[in-house]
């Protein structure tokens, strides 16, 4: 089943997210070989794809897991969280309608 995965980023968070970045990468890269990463990406801090100095405020994962469980697992052992990018992480089924 595929299952979104929204994370919070803790104020500040752009020193960190480059720091773990290409560790988070990788994870996300591993998914697509699998062909379970429908999409991924952060959510600018300002209303521009390049936000510069003013970072991002959180992530979005959409991917496929056999169970619930298995999302949070893959979702608590992610660099950022290692790192202090998050601030919280929340893990909900997705039913994918379009396209």
């Amino acid at each position: 089943m595929w299952y979104s995965i929204y994370a919070s980023d803790v104020a500040n968070s752009l020193a960190l997210r480059q720091q773990a970045r290409p560790a988070h990468l990788a994870r996300l890269e591993a998914l697509n070989k699998e062909q379970r990463l429908l999409v991924a990406g952060p959510s600018p801090a300002v209303d521009n794809e390049n936000p510069g100095d003013s970072g991002f405020t959180g992530s979005v994962v959409i991917a496929k897991f056999a169970s619930i469980e298995e999302a949070k697992t893959w979702a608590e052992q992610d660099p950022y969280v290692a790192a202090g990018v998050y601030a919280n992480v929340e893990v909900k089924p997705f039913k994918l309608v379009l396209p």
